[in-house]
């Protein structure tokens, strides 16, 4: 595969199997998408910053008060931070994802008139955000693909043989050289739904698996 920072593409045969697992991940997950609930950009920035080391399940059990209660950018920005605290408390590092929360709010009033920026170079800039957030925000609120590397993403390409990488900046990297651009975002579900529902960190149900004859980690994973 391609090493990051250089030109050369993958193996014509890797970019083949990589697209034919993705053409069966589609076929057995229809209906994969972002599982945060949200209504517009700004929610979704925010559910995402709250998803961090806890389930969508969660954060969705906290969202509803917290979107009727905090309406815009500027609503964070002057946000009590107990009170932001008490709402989030169940996701967990309640006190830095409030911090986040607020500062978010801030810079959007500030800097991009309390619109949540459509660019990833800007979105990073902001406070608890980094590229895999970014890329869930361009992908499913503006319709910008992008390359979600969640725990999932990157375990699933390591086992697809898709990457050696951990980090996940250069996981996203030989992704990218797989799949083609307009796929990037319905991948990231894909593979973020296979990752829950069959293969699994510690047990993966190969012989439930749709991609074992593209997977050289099948039935080899403990």
């Amino acid at each position: 595969m391609a090493t990051p920072g250089t030109t050369q593409p993958p193996p014509l045969a890797l970019v083949r199997r990589a697209r034919r697992v993705d053409r069966a991940l589609a076929v057995r997950y229809p209906d994969a998408r972002c599982e945060l609930d949200y209504s517009t950009p700004l929610e979704l920035l925010v559910a995402t910053v709250l998803s961090a080391q806890t389930t969508d399940v969660r954060v969705n059990q906290v969202t509803p008060e917290l979107f009727s209660r905090f309406r815009d950018a500027a609503a964070y920005a002057a946000a009590d931070l107990r009170v932001l605290e008490d709402i989030i408390r169940p996701t967990g590092f309640f006190r830095a994802k409030s911090q986040s929360l607020q500062g978010i709010g801030h810079e959007l009033v500030e800097r991009f008139g309390g619109e949540v920026p459509a660019r990833l170079d800007d979105l990073v800039t902001l406070p608890g955000v980094g590229r895999k957030t970014a890329n869930v925000v361009l992908g499913n609120a503006f319709g910008i693909p992008g390359i979600t590397v969640d725990t999932h993403v990157g375990r699933l390409a390591r086992r697809l043989g898709w990457t050696t990488q951990t980090d996940p900046v250069r996981v996203e990297e030989d992704i990218a050289a797989l799949i083609e651009r307009r796929d990037w975002t319905m991948n990231s579900h894909r593979l973020i739904f296979h990752g829950r529902r069959t293969c699994f960190a510690r047990r993966p149900a190969c012989e439930a698996c749709p991609v074992t004859r593209d997977c050289p980690s099948a039935f080899q994973v403990g």
